[in-house]
């Protein structure tokens, strides 16, 4: 159950340089003293000190437990016996929502999962937990784990996770698995020999009010996010206050480190609109994307009206298109995307979203036994239809 409190979110394509604000010796107790009250298995979102935390906490004894971020792929595994017998612990597992605590990253360097810790830090147990979280590394070789042995609210000091010897990671396609007997910080990192290609697996969410019968204008933002639960649901809160829901299933598209931009071009739009902005093609920054900024870009259209005046009633449909600069070939088209009116419910995100993720291997046999368009349209779109997965389009150009 996600315990939601309203807070406002930061803007994550700005990372701010600012020194933190000084805060006294109590407001730092009374942090760490709510963070690792037990919760009683809810999943709390929270502000605190100026950090946007999900966290939940548990007593543990003996006999071991399991915390859960159940809607963020993250998950704490405190086997029988690393507690010992007559003693308890209080124990917390935190997302951290703030790119100020991510590791320094250069532009060879991508941030492919969330920033978890462990806490209280520096917890010793006699048997190892195991940490496990979701991350989107193109290929499981270039994922490596990295810890900062601090605490939540000092300076980080990241390495990674082999130079320490008490700590063991490995990485599946999709998680980051770190065997741990003290508890503190964590993340993945994409690292690639400079004679590789790297990439990483992205998602594109796009978000919109409901559509009402009277409305001139009509707003849709697309997100660019690491293919991560945590990544999704960051989205979800983030439209919140906008009353926006997700428009069908994410997109998955693979961003690739050449350091090109991402375009989203406008191609299509539906009789009876207009686009507002003056381009129909906008830009988000290789960078902004790379190191896992969760970016997003707006357009907003307007009704025409007709001969008579009257504004026409209907639905909006919109195409776009979304590739690499210079790689206009290989993009992505966001077919037939429509907003229906007169207050429909958007498509809303459970514990188990509705995506089309596939493993990459499949995805790649896919398009060999798919491609190319056939005249009878008995191709990738008859399987795509077949599967609900029509906002896909499986291309390499």
């Amino acid at each position: 159950m996600l315990d939601s409190i309203p807070v406002p979110l930061p803007n994550l394509e700005v990372v701010s340089t600012m020194p933190c604000p000084t805060v006294t010796l109590e407001e730092v107790e009374g942090f760490y003293r709510e963070l690792h009250t037990p919760t009683g298995g809810r999943m709390v979102v929270k502000q605190l000190l100026n950090k946007l935390l999900v966290y939940v906490g548990k007593e543990v004894d003996h006999r071991g437990d399991c915390l859960m971020l159940m809607e963020m792929g993250i998950s704490l595994a405190i086997p029988p016996g690393a507690v010992a017998l007559g003693q308890t612990k209080k124990v917390s597992l935190v997302l951290i929502w703030d790119l100020s605590d991510s590791p320094p990253l250069s532009s060879s360097q991508a941030l492919i999962s969330p920033v978890v810790y462990c806490g209280p830090h520096g917890s010793v147990f006699q048997k190892p937990c195991q940490l496990v979280f979701k991350h989107c590394a193109g290929s499981a070789t270039q994922a490596r784990a990295y810890t900062s042995n601090t605490d939540l609210l000092s300076s980080k000091v990241w390495c990674p996770v082999q130079d320490r010897e008490e700590l063991k990671a490995r990485t599946t396609r999709d998680e980051c698995q770190i065997q741990l007997l003290h508890f503190s910080l964590y993340t993945c990192v994409l690292e690639a020999p400079w004679n590789s290609e790297a990439r990483k697996w992205l998602q594109l969410a796009i978000f919109c009010s409901p559509l009402a019968a009277d409305q001139t204008h009509f707003q849709i933002r697309i997100y660019f996010l690491n293919n991560t639960p945590c990544a999704l649901q960051w989205a979800v809160t983030n439209e919140q206050p906008f009353r926006g829901g997700l428009c069908g299933p994410v997109q998955i598209f693979n961003f690739t480190g050449r350091t090109k931009d991402m375009c989203l071009a406008l191609k299509y739009l539906s009789d009876g609109w207009e686009n507002v902005d003056d381009s129909s093609c906008q830009v988000v920054p290789h960078l902004h994307i790379w190191h896992g900024r969760c970016p997003f870009r707006s357009f907003c259209f307007r009704r025409k009206q007709n001969e008579e005046g009257a504004v026409p009633s209907g639905e909006i449909i919109v195409t776009m298109h979304t590739y690499q600069s210079g790689l206009e070939k290989k993009y992505m088209e966001i077919l037939r995307f429509q907003a229906p009116e007169n207050g429909s419910q958007m498509t809303r995100i459970s514990s188990s979203p509705l995506c089309n993720r596939m493993p990459r291997e499949l995805f790649e046999q896919l398009q060999m036994l798919l491609e190319p368009n056939s005249i009878s349209g008995n191709d990738w779109r008859k399987l795509a239809s077949r599967l609900g997965l029509c906002g896909m389009k499986i291309s390499l150009g």
